[in-house]
């Protein structure tokens, strides 16, 4: 092969290429637009209305979890050294065990009463400051998870758009990688603020079809390319043997070693346990199940969404043809230049290189889309649980104080001046909605940008994007057992165990010393905020007018709990603990620094949801009224 210099890379993305792109993105602004209707209310913004088929909400999850993450990485996967099928284990067992329970235990328990997220249930059950709380740790999981897929999307744009954005970066400020994220975060905003949820689901649909058709014809273009075709596809990939007994194909992996990423362990008992948080209570995938009619509708859309596996599969076979392709026709100069950078570009670097004209349009429309997608979906997930959880309550208040009582949930309590006051207010929840869609699409451009600086630390940017879920999934999947479960508690418990969840997570992947400057600087909030509450609790109910004697009751009172005290100071030594000696060592850096071997990723939620739910359930009261009752939901 001629070696190929990175411009010309840029040069073979021509203007039918472009044309195609430009086509597939104004069709799906136009077909957006058209589905989404008037968005009259909060509840037509963000849950369509309830009125959105199964098989399109199906659609929306498979778009949604595959996104761009799924497209270009795992053909990376399969065609690193060693790299085979493993990692389609957690998908056939882990996920799809995962959706089955989400499917029967969760949404039943969702759709009992009309709410817009798992937060609103959470709270509902266990007290207003759990909604805020787990809000607060969904805000920080989107921002971590998301931002890798948009990071993962301008690199492909990197490679495409070379020439274009050299041009910017020498005219301006910004390097490349900026105004790529830019370019992508910009056509997601808009489409947000289109039409909100049903634009992005109607959009997933059609990405979903391109993801199928682009996978496919990356597959038969690699085979075609090859001499033999897919029989020598397949021999190469067999014969393969570093990856494994079955070359490339090795499925399973029997290994116990909870340090590798991929094995049967991980899929059935990990995968599903982190499943359940993925699909059931983390708003990006469960906000989409909201939009059904009712309970069977949606449970047939998460249920369903497991046929995705088939696109995973299909861009894993893709990975194989890759690892045969430049076996025979081995990378060189600016392409190899650009591989060395970032592994995860080798199927960028081949569509734009090999793939026919118009074909490698079609299979960049839905790498773009595919990160746009993701993108809409984070934005209007974000906005939605921020707006439900701090805006609403707010401004309920303040209309009350005014004599005016509406509901910004989506439903009417009393009529004002006969509904005027409700449509306004729906209008003005909308245009608060749209703000915090603009204000959340800045936010998570620049944390897309400090991904690249993370992404040296994890083997590919598919493992970066599901190690980032991992942190704080598990303490959202606590919150919901503490809910769900008959156990009688209020949320205070969860209110210092969800933070402390996610502290202990990054304690068991990070050792370097300032990460235990991190672990005690947290440690010691968590514990003064805690003594800080049982003297405002304390002072409350001692009502005297004894300055000393309510101090000496006071700390009477806070004394016995002490019990409670002692099992959170044991999480925090738990905490310190796991960040210093929860590691084994590793073989030595090139420089002589040493390194430090953790448990994979797919543990991350299993441990966050022990610990957040054991230390929530010890450190709670018993609930002794019910909590205010959210509206039944219509249907």
């Amino acid at each position: 092969m001629n070696d190929l210099l990175l411009g010309s890379l840029s040069a073979k993305f021509g203007l039918v290429d472009w044309g195609i792109v430009v086509a597939y993105l104004a069709l799906t602004t136009w077909l957006g637009t058209a589905m989404a209707g008037k968005q009259a209310t909060i509840r037509d913004f963000f849950l369509g209305g309830r009125k959105l088929p199964w098989y399109a909400v199906s659609g929306s999850i498979i778009a949604t979890e595959i996104s761009a993450l799924t497209f270009i990485s795992v053909p990376f996967v399969v065609f690193s050294p060693g790299g085979n099928f493993t990692y389609l284990q957690l998908g056939v067992f882990g996920s799809f065990f995962a959706r089955i329970i989400v499917g029967y235990v969760l949404v039943p328990a969702y759709y009992k009463r009309e709410i817009y997220s798992p937060y609103d249930y959470m709270g509902n059950q266990l007290g207003g400051r759990v909604r805020s709380m787990t809000t607060v740790l969904f805000t920080l999981s989107g921002m971590l998870a998301q931002s890798a897929r948009v990071y993962l999307t301008a690199e492909v744009v990197i490679v495409v758009l070379n020439d274009q954005l050299t041009w910017l970066a020498d005219h301006s400020g910004l390097d490349q990688l900026a105004w790529a994220i830019i370019l992508i975060a910009g056509v997601s905003v808009v489409w947000t603020l289109i039409g909100g949820i049903t634009t992005v689901i109607w959009t997933d649909v059609i990405l979903f079809l391109l993801f199928l058709v682009g996978a496919l014809v990356a597959l038969g273009t690699v085979a075609w390319q090859l001499q033999g075709g897919f029989g020598e596809m397949f021999r190469v990939g067999w014969e393969a043997k570093e990856s494994g007994g079955w070359g490339k194909f090795t499925f399973f992996d029997w290994s116990t070693n909870p340090v590798r990423t991929y094995t049967i362990w991980t899929a059935v008992i990990a995968s599903t346990w982190g499943g359940l948080g993925a699909y059931g209570t983390d708003h990006l995938l469960a906000q989409r199940m909201f939009c059904c009619k009712g309970e069977r509708e949606a449970r047939w859309a998460i249920i369903s969404s497991a046929v995705g596996q088939v696109v995973t599969l299909t861009v894993m076979l893709v990975g194989v043809g890759l690892f045969a392709y430049y076996k025979a026709n081995p990378l060189s100069g600016e392409a190899l230049e650009l591989f060395s950078k970032k592994g995860d570009r080798i199927f960028p670097i081949f569509i734009v290189q090999v793939i026919p004209m118009g074909l490698k349009g079609l299979i960049i429309a839905g790498v773009f889309a595919a990160a746009i997608s993701s993108l809409m979906g984070i934005l209007t997930a974000l906005s939605q649980t921020v707006q439900t959880a701090f805006y609403n309550p707010l401004r309920e208040r303040y209309l009350r104080s005014k004599g005016i009582h509406v509901s910004l949930s989506g439903n009417v309590e009393e009529l004002a001046e006969k509904g005027a006051a409700s449509s306004a207010e729906d209008r003005r929840s909308v245009l608060v909605g749209r703000i915090m869609v603009l204000f959340w699409g800045v936010v998570l451009s620049l944390m897309a940008y400090l991904a690249r600086v993370i992404s040296d630390f994890y083997p590919s940017i598919l493992d970066l994007g599901l190690a980032m879920a991992g942190y704080v999934g598990g303490a959202l999947l606590a919150g919901f057992a503490l809910s769900f479960l008959p156990l009688k508690i209020n949320g205070r418990g969860f209110m210092f165990s969800g933070p402390l969840s996610v502290l202990c997570v990054f304690a068991v992947v990070w050792h370097q010393p300032w990460t235990h400057y991190v672990c005690w600087g947290f440690a010691g909030v968590i514990l003064l905020v805690w003594i800080w509450q049982r003297m405002s609790e304390a002072m409350t109910i001692v009502s005297l007018p004894d300055g000393q004697e309510r101090t000496r009751r006071a700390l009477a009172t806070v004394l016995r709990d002490w019990p409670q005290t002692l099992i959170l100071m044991a999480g925090l030594a738990l905490l310190m603990w796991i960040n210093y000696y929860g590691y084994w060592p590793g073989e030595p850096s090139a420089n002589g620094s040493p390194t430090y071997v953790v448990v994979a990723w797919p543990w991350y939620a299993p441990i966050g949801s022990s610990i957040a739910f054991i230390w929530g359930y010890l450190l709670a009261c018993r609930r002794e009224e019910p909590t205010e009752s959210l509206t039944p939901a219509t249907e």
